[in-house]
């Protein structure tokens, strides 16, 4: 009994050294514990050695000079930079509002320089949701047909009542931008962004019009739609102290990329105060 005993405990040794080289399922047999798949992180957007230059008169302005950084799928990532650092520039560029100089931009898999007009096109209305500083509302039509209106060129939207009853607006929505506040526009902004089902929201300065309390809820209202949607999430702002609700830091100088900082452990909205 006592060398079936060391037979068995010198076959167990062996397998748990070449567990990490056995086929799945085989170490599992022996005992050892089924870790399960890992998870691979999938980088959505990349930005290779970026330019974009703009003549004014003879002279030649460099808003982006060499810009290289990436965005995992499902990430908060929080933009950040003085007025003029060229972070509006990498947005619109994102966004398929503008084009690089040189360089390439890879969204979803896909080379976005490459685009025509056409393809942009087409990129803005089904990939890409917008959120502005000033809501850029249509006034005419009311907080539902505003999100509806932008929903209908795509062909997975979501269905608009449903969203603006998550972005808390179930008792506006017959109303106009003009019987809404400030904040409640956004939150309509906010939700004709969402119901495109787009790929990625940008959001430019999304609180630069609104006062502090208001400000905070419409960024906890983005970052609660982060954590439910998985949906990637870059902000643009100046404002660094918002920086600790975000996945990423990527932080613009002059038109170069100053540092990128993963936040390990990113802080809610709500212990956030500036």
């Amino acid at each position: 009994m006592d060398s079936v005993r060391i037979i068995v405990c010198y076959m167990s040794n062996i397998l748990t050294h070449l567990s990490p080289y056995l086929p799945m399922g085989a170490h599992q047999k022996a005992g050892q514990i089924d870790y399960g798949e890992i998870e691979t992180v999938k980088t959505l957007i990349e930005f290779e050695n970026v330019t974009k230059e703009y003549k004014i008169g003879e002279v030649p302005i460099k808003a982006l000079n060499g810009v290289d950084f990436s965005i995992n799928e499902g990430e908060f990532v929080v933009v950040l930079g003085a007025s003029g650092a060229g972070k509006s520039t990498i947005l619109n560029i994102l966004g398929g509002m503008d084009t690089a100089t040189s360089g390439k931009v890879t969204v979803g898999g896909k080379d976005i320089t490459g685009f025509n007009e056409k393809e942009l096109t087409g990129y803005r209305a089904e990939k890409v949701g917008f959120v502005f500083q000033f809501y850029n509302l249509i006034p005419n039509l009311n907080a539902v047909e505003n999100v509806e209106f932008a929903a209908e060129v795509c062909k997975n939207h979501l269905d608009a009542n449903e969203i603006l009853t998550k972005v808390g607006l179930k008792n506006r929505m017959k109303n106009f931008p003009s019987q809404l506040s400030g904040g409640e526009q956004q939150r309509v902004a906010i939700a004709r962004a969402v119901a495109k089902n787009p790929l990625l929201l940008l959001c430019d300065e999304p609180t630069g019009a609104l006062d502090y309390v208001t400000g905070k809820s419409v960024l906890k209202l983005l970052q609660d739609l982060n954590t439910e949607t998985k949906k990637c999430i870059v902000l643009v702002t100046h404002n660094s102290a918002i920086a600790p609700m975000a996945d990423k830091v990527i932080t613009v100088k002059s038109g170069k990329i100053e540092s990128v900082t993963v936040n390990e452990h990113k802080q809610s909205v709500e212990g956030i105060e500036w």
